[in-house]
């Protein structure tokens, strides 16, 4: 079974002269055990699609089917759970709690949802991996830009999600991180089962990817990447 799957997703958006078609009859799935690229440039319809494949975004027409769950049949309050249980983030914002050191976001985490979370050797060596984890007394307002996202990067998958969405994840990194974290997101999938799904334009990530697609114009196409960066 898949763990996410899109089938003829269209998203239209209003403007007060007319409607632009963001997607246009995309169908997509992703599966437990890989990594899914999709690469397009900035306007193609990444982030549209990435929000709407995680629930935070509905469709004009079309289903999104999230970890066995049509979500269009759940409940707003379903849907939240759906996604605090089984989807991690990753997304351009960051959103780390400006008042908070980079250890106290995941004790907030652990409040939110207090079970089923990496233990802490695991975090521990997750912050490691990502050459963060000497950054633990910091506050967000002391990080650079590269910090802050693999914070984010650490933050998402510290709830141990079943799918992973994430939203240019190395858009601010050097290609030494952008291996490790690349290297990273492909261990996850393939070594802990989880299907992740990554929407950029950094090509650095392709030889990392299970799967490669490109999006362009609103229409997802799968392997050709010649026009995506």
């Amino acid at each position: 079974m898949s763990a996410i799957e899109l089938q003829h997703i269209i998203k239209n958006f209003k403007t007060p002269t007319s409607d632009v078609e963001v997607l246009k009859d995309v169908s997509f799935s992703a599966e437990p055990g890989s990594l899914s690229l999709v690469l397009g440039p900035s306007g193609s319809g990444k982030s549209t699609f990435l929000t709407i494949a995680g629930g935070i975004q509905t469709p004009t027409s079309g289903v999104v089917t999230t970890a066995g769950q049509e979500l269009d049949k759940l409940s707003g309050k379903a849907r939240d759970a759906l996604r605090l249980d089984k989807i991690g983030f990753v997304l351009q914002s960051y959103n780390l709690v400006p008042y908070l050191t980079v250890g106290e976001q995941f004790t907030l985490v652990d409040k939110i949802k207090p079970k089923n979370n990496l233990s802490h050797d695991e975090l521990d060596q997750l912050l490691d991996d990502l050459g963060i984890g000497d950054l633990v007394n910091q506050y967000p307002a002391s990080l650079s830009g590269g910090q802050t996202q693999r914070v984010a990067i650490a933050r998402a998958l510290y709830p141990d999600p079943a799918i992973v969405l994430a939203d240019e994840p190395t858009a601010a990194l050097d290609s030494p991180r952008v291996a490790v974290v690349g290297q990273l997101l492909a261990d996850l999938a393939h070594k802990r089962d989880k299907a992740i799904v990554v929407v950029t334009h950094d090509v650095r990530l392709e030889k990392f990817a299970d799967r490669t697609f490109t999006l362009l114009d609103g229409q997802l196409s799968e392997g050709d990447t010649s026009n995506a960066a």
